[in-house]
């Protein structure tokens, strides 16, 4: 860090209207507001994000970000996932720590961005921290657009997978995980990776020129360079929900995840909604 008190900490959106599966949805109007707007506002009730911009290099969805008071950061065309267009727009910020929300992740409650940066504020912080959730449904485990995630006694990253991880068809279930089962009747503890990071500034610009690394290949996981390249990243646990949106079918779940998010009996934040998943 380079102050002595309290860093600077950035929050920066990539966005990129080309999808394979779903093109321009970024723009997709869901709820009567575009998801990147969603994404945007929503993640605004972050109480430690000082400033929140969406990093991108298609001129509609800038325009589109300047129209609901966003700052944008107009970034190359060229680069190959999210967090290089990440990397380009903190190399230009005055940041600490920059805090990677994808665009197209609803959160339900901008403090998940908050629970994300705390082991960046300690004492012996980690080169990179993220979250996980407990996954309550054998469907999600066996789904492989579901990331999963398992972690040390510490709490900091083993390994990511789309596959099922651990593997418990050898185990007992009396032996069910030192943190307990899940609900839904699943006999162990599964993770779900969501994704938002929270980076140094210094190894997130060292990290994008790193070397692709083989299970990062295999998986088609970005987050596994971090690993094999011997760094370490802390998982923090949430109860908090967030919602992605890969395909125009997700576009009617997005609805419904937001509608019980402003059911009766949730609050809204002055800057965004403030629900406990």
């Amino acid at each position: 860090m380079n102050r002595v008190s309290r860093p600077r900490i950035v929050g920066v959106i990539p966005v990129r209207y080309g999808s394979t599966r779903f093109a321009g949805k970024a723009l997709a109007s869901i709820a009567g507001k575009t998801l990147v707007r969603h994404v945007y506002e929503r993640a605004h009730a972050s109480r430690s994000v000082e400033e929140l911009v969406v990093a991108t290099d298609d001129p509609r969805i800038a325009d589109e970000a300047r129209s609901f008071g966003a700052r944008v950061v107009m970034t190359s065309p060229e680069h190959s996932c999210g967090t290089e267009r990440v990397a380009e727009a903190a190399s230009a910020l005055d940041a600490d720590i920059v805090v990677d929300l994808q665009g197209d992740e609803i959160v339900s409650d901008g403090r998940m961005l908050d629970e994300c940066v705390e082991p960046l504020l300690k004492p012996d912080p980690p080169d990179v921290s993220t979250l996980a959730s407990e996954i309550t449904e054998q469907a999600d485990v066996d789904d492989p657009n579901v990331v999963k995630v398992v972690t040390d006694l510490d709490g900091d990253a083993l390994f990511f997978s789309r596959s099922p991880i651990p593997n418990t068809t050898r185990a007992r279930p009396d032996r069910a995980g030192a943190g307990g089962t899940a609900g839904g009747g699943l006999e162990f503890r599964f993770l779900r990776h969501v994704g938002i990071y929270a980076y140094g500034r210094d190894f997130l610009l060292g990290f994008v020129r790193l070397p692709r690394t083989p299970l990062e290949l295999a998986e088609s996981l970005e987050q596994l360079r971090v690993l094999e390249h011997g760094r370490r990243m802390s998982v923090v646990l949430t109860r908090h929900r967030s919602l992605g949106v890969d395909t125009p079918s997700d576009v009617e779940r997005a609805e419904r995840f937001l509608q019980s998010l402003d059911a009766p009996g949730r609050a809204a934040g002055a800057r965004g909604a403030e629900a406990t998943g």
